[in-house]
């Protein structure tokens, strides 16, 4: 069948959009046109966590649950009024120009190719050697569930607190958690990724039974990995307030320590499990709680200063 077309007006951009009513969520039954209008809705937030930050399409043509892509250059037939930026491969020897989506119709335009998933860099495009944040990734080896990530985040605040460190945590919207430290400060990589592997290694040492550092899948087995290894130039990780290709129409979304406390107390993870309309509603009611990643300062600390 061919695809519906029709054209909308997004702000002083004429688009042509198509197969709304195709169902991308089919447990729930959420449809390609849900999934532009959420975009569209939470886009106050969101665009300022896209703004100037080399972005990873992850694209699912065929709905959440079908086979999927990455798209890292910018596709060739976007629209000139959607920015790119060159972006250093030293893997391929040569510039990968990522997309830059800044303003609602960029944002429409992408989300309308599929790319239910938006993954950023850590960095903005004007400073890619630079971090403005730390992310702790946290992945759950089956039977470990999100539940035991509550706890692995909760053992991270602890250590954060006693360095006076604040941080924020946010549901995958996939199987985790993740948890941020902005920075906006002067720092690199080298810098962040070394503290994130010590914290991981240090959680490892006390709590083995529970944390694991190494990447390797066989070792992850009903622990929680802490996942170091995003805070890489080269890496992008899915951003905040982006869909997540799961059953339901699940949302990478900020949460509240309480909240992550209380999911651990009474072991229910439906209390971290925030789908598109929720996040909406939260939204409405707490404004973005991810706000201060975009402008709190913070360094961390040397790691000899790091209880070993």
């Amino acid at each position: 069948m061919p695809e519906k077309k029709v054209k909308v007006q997004i702000e002083d951009v004429e688009l042509t959009i198509s197969n709304l009513d195709k169902v991308f969520y089919p447990s729930s039954g959420f449809t390609k046109g849900q999934v532009i209008d959420f975009y569209i809705r939470i886009a106050p937030a969101l665009l300022a966590h896209l703004a100037g930050r080399p972005i990873t399409l992850k694209r699912y043509p065929d709905g959440a649950l079908a086979n999927f892509f990455y798209q890292k250059e910018c596709p060739p037939h976007r629209p000139d009024w959607v920015p790119t930026v060159p972006v250093w491969s030293e893997g391929n020897q040569k510039n990968t120009n990522y997309c830059l989506l800044e303003d609602l119709p960029s944002l429409v335009w992408a989300v309308n190719l599929a790319a239910l998933e938006l993954h950023t860099s850590l960095s903005l495009a004007q400073n890619m050697p630079t971090p403005t944040m730390v992310v702790f990734d946290l992945d759950p080896g089956p039977p470990a569930a999100i539940i035991e990530c509550a706890q692995v985040a909760l053992l991270l605040r602890e250590i954060f607190d006693a360095h006076s460190l604040t941080a924020y945590p946010k549901t995958s919207g996939s199987k985790g958690l993740q948890v941020y430290i902005p920075l906006n400060t002067a720092t690199n990589y080298e810098e962040t990724k070394s503290f994130a592997r010590h914290l991981a290694q240090l959680l490892e040492q006390q709590y083995p039974h529970l944390v694991v550092s190494n990447m390797k899948k066989a070792l992850r087995k009903g622990k929680v990995f802490v996942d170091w290894s995003q805070n890489d130039e080269h890496k992008t990780t899915v951003c905040v307030y982006s869909l997540r290709a799961r059953p339901e129409p699940t949302v990478s979304a900020p949460v509240t320590w309480e909240e992550v406390k209380q999911a651990w107390k009474t072991k229910d993870p439906s209390l971290l499990t925030i789908t598109a309309p929720m996040v909406l509603e939260r939204y409405e009611k707490y404004g973005d709680m991810f706000a201060p990643l975009l402008s709190k300062k913070q360094k961390l600390p040397d790691l000899k200063d790091l209880k070993q």
